[in-house]
């Protein structure tokens, strides 16, 4: 294929809801644009883009498939992202690299909860969208139906630019108003007939007046004529488009390549190219997409494929990219020779000599080419990193085979590798691999790789619950480490005193120890801010001696052992102040280890005796749901132990803000799925500890004391 200058590049995203015929819409644009002479089916499994054997099994997009067509002098490259929230890394991932979206609609479905999640996508990213109703031959097609839903969610954004003729199976074409001609279904151009001239007269003011809002210019010229040519309609629109105020609305049946031509011509028109826009570099500074300047790629997708191996998916966000350039990574200083270099559409690559500043390539078998790198001539910056939301489902992962425990851990971390939104990480304090994606979908798709891709069998479960345990009141303990068995002995004695540790609240120094009042003088403290959350505070209080200031730290050391396996049910201890205010020594026999034990087992005891309870994590949950789920969805929420805190309304939706237990939301994602019939979806994030009922303390001690008589 020729090479492209950077004018004559356009980048777009396809996003919406599952089933909404995206991956059929990319088949005719390669169609369209003659990388394909024949156009596959979904349902035949042999698209270009549904090309994994997952994919084509479960008829859905997994992955974000980058592909391209030739159109009007000019190169698309479109990247057909999945539809389940499950897998939106990949659109979020392809919202880096794009100058815009197609938000492509069911048409006889209408705006779902689909449509709305990868909508706030496309605003958090600042990307233009324009609007493709799908399916609009399909025998449930509701064109006012989408209308008026589009108004609804979208409000005066919303532009029409086509209405279809006869929605349905009987679909005969649709009425362009930015050109003012009728396309029927063979994509030819005619007169708008007579029966549909007063609405595309109706429907053509509307846009005029959208499109006279891009600039004063266009204003001052439309109150004055009240008419714009066609070309300034394209001005005002672009105009709109580019700062995310208008999103202009196009029909089409992809299934019967009705109307696709004319999407892509608006896309050539009108969408904005790459030339002059700007990303940021992790230092700050501004990276502009030029041609004539320092070389600078960004990988935004790596992937493992069948007889290429690992394949590295990029932007060239400045300079012209040559075959065989070298090229270094700013953040590690390692160099990259980029041998050769790829157009890719799908499964399709061609071998191109060069690609310019804007346009999207691939390149096999890099280093160190992984997700979110930047590649970059000597002395470039690196592009700032892609965000990524919270992980949703979290689940522990082993081995079936305890001797395949190496192999799995090496084929997770590959995979996460390629997936930043999979988390892969070993808990130190539940002594469970812990695996994070974005839905229970993306999960086995993950088991599902490890198994077929990697050829190991791993085990998926309930991940243990990170508790905290903490103490409500004062108490003191004390504690002789004495042992004699020949040669040096081991003695130490340490009395101490615990109290809560409350933010923002000074240490106090007086307490009644054995009925008497007693002060406490610091003679040296260590404060500590854990590194599973909270404090622990350590103060020196001995007097006379009676303990060396140099056993102090191995006091310490003890103390903190015990606060890595809590004294209750072994989870991490927080919050805590320590005083030493007594003991002994021996002048042969004291030793460092003697006042580890001594001050471990001093702490144990104390910490037994001070009130103590265990906290759980708590999350912010926000559900989005339809309005007729709001009584199921808040229902479960109360069996989880959730508390609702407020509820609101986001563009026709409820949105729940919710308080829950991490202990009650494994498998939430696959629930709230079930219960609405897959049109809800939610967020949550990490908001605080608090301390469980008095109930579920009794339950997890009891499960703790049953663990440890079955390990002993």
């Amino acid at each position: 294929m020729k090479s492209y200058t950077t004018d004559k590049i356009r980048n777009v995203v396809l996003i919406g809801a599952a089933r909404s015929g995206k991956t059929t819409l990319s088949e005719a644009m390669l169609y369209e644009g003659k990388v394909i002479d024949r156009r596959g089916s979904v349902e035949e499994k042999n698209t270009v883009s549904d090309n994994t054997e997952f994919e084509q099994t479960n008829q859905k997009s997994i992955n974000a498939t980058p592909l391209y067509g030739e159109f009007n002098g000019c190169k698309i490259n479109f990247i057909d992202a999945p539809g389940s929230d499950d897998f939106s890394g990949g659109a979020l991932s392809a919202f880096k690299v794009v100058e815009s979206a197609i938000l492509v609609m069911n048409g006889a479905a209408g705006v779902e909860v689909g449509t709305t999640i990868f909508s706030r996508y496309a605003d958090q990213y600042h990307k233009p969208v324009v609007i493709a109703v799908n399916q609009l031959d399909h025998d449930k097609a509701n064109w006012e139906g989408v209308r008026h839903a589009l108004s609804e969610e979208f409000g005066k954004k919303a532009v029409v630019c086509q209405f279809p003729v006869n929605p349905g199976p009987g679909l005969e074409g649709f009425v362009d108003v930015i050109t003012m001609k009728y396309y029927n279904a063979k994509n030819e151009e005619l007169e708008i007939p007579a029966a549909y001239a007063d609405e595309a007269e109706e429907l053509r003011a509307e846009l005029m007046e959208k499109a006279a809002e891009g600039s004063d210019e266009l204003m001052e010229k439309f109150f004055e004529t009240m008419e714009l040519s066609t070309d300034e309609i394209r001005e005002g629109i672009r105009a709109g488009l580019v700062k995310c105020e208008t999103i202009p609305v196009f029909c089409c049946a992809a299934k019967a390549d009705i109307g696709v031509r004319r999407l892509m011509e608006f896309i050539v028109n009108v969408c904005p190219s790459p030339a002059g826009t700007v990303q940021k570099t992790i230092d700050g500074n501004e990276v502009v997409c030029d041609p004539a300047g320092p070389v600078s790629i960004f990988i935004y997708k790596t992937s493992v494929e069948q007889h290429l191996g690992e394949v590295s998916y990029f932007r060239v966000m400045s300079g012209t990219l040559n075959e065989g350039a070298d090229l270094v990574n700013p953040e590690t200083g390692n160099g990259e020779r980029l041998s050769a270099i790829y157009a890719v559409a799908g499964s399709k690559k061609e071998k191109v000599s060069s690609i310019a500043a804007g346009d999207i390539g691939c390149v096999m078998k890099l280093k160190a080419g992984k997700t979110d790198v930047t590649l970059a001539a000597p002395g470039q910056e690196a592009i700032e990193h892609m965000v990524f939301p919270d992980a949703k489902y979290r689940c522990a992962v082993k081995a079936v085979d305890k001797n395949d425990e190496a192999k799995v851990g090496d084929a997770l971390n590959k995979i996460a590798a390629q997936d930043p939104t999979i988390t892969v990480e070993y808990s130190k304090e539940l002594r469970q691999t812990i695996l994070s994606g974005m839905g229970e979908q993306h999960i086995n798709y993950v088991k599902w790789r490890v198994n077929n891709e990697f050829k190991q069998n791993i085990e998926l479960y309930a991940p243990k619950v990170p508790y905290r345990e903490t103490i409500t009141k004062v108490a003191t303990a004390q504690y002789r480490h004495k042992k004699q068995s020949g040669g040096a002995g081991q003695f130490g004695e340490v009395h101490l005193l615990v109290c809560p540790y409350v933010e923002g609240q000074e240490a106090p120094k007086n307490f009644k120890i054995d009925g008497k009042d007693t002060v406490f003088n610091f003679k040296s403290q260590d404060i500590t801010d854990l590194e599973w959350g909270g404090k622990l505070e350590f103060y020196n209080c001995v007097v006379g001696g009676s303990i060396d200031l140099g056993f102090m730290p191995a006091i310490l050391k003890g103390i903190k052992s015990k606060m890595e396996e809590g004294p209750l049910t072994g989870s991490y201890a927080r919050d805590i102040r320590v005083y030493v205010y007594d003991g002994k020594m021996h002048p042969v026999d004291s030793k460092e280890i003697a006042f580890i034990i001594a001050g471990r087992n001093a702490f144990k005891e104390a910490f037994r005796n001070a009130g103590p309870k265990i906290l759980e994590p708590i999350y912010n949950v926000d559900i989005i749901t339809p309005n007729e789920y709001v009584g199921p969805c808040m229902s479960d929420l109360n069996t989880r132990r959730g508390m609702i805190m407020n509820q609101d309304m986001d563009k026709g939706f409820t949105v729940l803000h919710a308080r829950v237990p991490l202990a009650e939301l494994y498998r939430y994602s696959t629930i709230l799925s079930s219960l609405t019939g897959g049109s809800a979806t939610f967020q949550m994030k990490f908001a605080e500890y608090q301390q469980v009922p008095a109930d579920v303390q009794t339950k997890l001690l009891a499960e703790y004391a049953a663990q440890e008589q079955e390990e002993d």
